[in-house]
């Protein structure tokens, strides 16, 4: 009897789909609650869109440069910390074998077992690097590119969700008349959003979106009432 061959689906975009999150949730909240304010001040749509769209083009640049250092960092971060791997083993290798058993013996191998690993790692040194930045520093090693990958995802995510409650307004002249549609839409797209996430995490996909309209409600709120406040 043929055996069906054993498939295993693991999500691994979790960075990407974190670039997303951080920029879509930004840009619909920040664009929408600036509009809003403005719409209760001065109801005047072409003010708003021209006021709307400098927004999100000062956004997408700011955010995606913030992604773009923190990027950088990690990759730096990791370097410095496999550089320093790599003296250690040349200089300290009984200190780094000791620091190998004690990973071992805290998944439960015994020391014949923790040996003749350590002895595979010692005539492999790159391996060895390797193997200490994983478990005992618990570090990824960065995807080649990632700064600038991570830049661009947050950036054009943030424009991509501030057009939607600007969309409003491009589509009713009249601003107030534009503000319940505004709201509508953004809500929509925070519940779209959160579903199509949920789809990507493993999490079910009505709770992620209600409890993405949920928080993105909450903030989008605050940032209005604060743009109204000021204006």
């Amino acid at each position: 009897m043929p055996s069906t061959p054993h498939t295993e689906k693991h999500f691994t975009a979790g960075d990407t789909v974190r670039d997303i999150v951080i920029g879509m949730s930004d840009g619909l909240t920040v664009p929408f609650a600036l509009a809003a304010g403005l719409t209760g001040a001065i109801a005047q749509t072409d003010i708003i869109l021209t006021a709307g769209f400098a927004e999100i083009a000062a956004g997408a640049i700011a955010m995606g440069l913030g992604g773009y250092l923190a990027a950088r960092g990690d990759a730096e971060h990791y370097a410095n910390e496999q550089r320093r791997e790599e003296r250690e083993i040349l200089t300290k290798p009984e200190q780094e074998i000791e620091e190998v058993r004690e990973i071992f013996q805290h998944y439960g191998l015994n020391a014949e077992e923790s040996d003749s690993v350590i002895e595979s790692l010692r005539r492999r040194p790159r391996d060895w690097v390797r193997f200490m930045m994983r478990f005992e520093l618990g570090m990824e090693q960065p995807e080649p590119g990632r700064a600038w990958k991570s830049a661009l995802t947050i950036a054009g995510a943030y424009i991509a969700g501030g057009c939607i409650p600007l969309s409003a307004y491009l589509l009713r002249p009249d601003a107030r008349a534009a503000l319940p549609l505004s709201v509508l839409v953004t809500l929509l797209a925070l519940a779209v959003f959160g579903a199509v996430k949920g789809r990507f995490t493993g999490m079910p996909w009505l709770r992620s979106g209600l409890q993405t309209v949920l928080v993105g409600g909450l903030a989008a709120a605050a940032a209005f009432g604060m743009a109204r406040w000021l204006a």
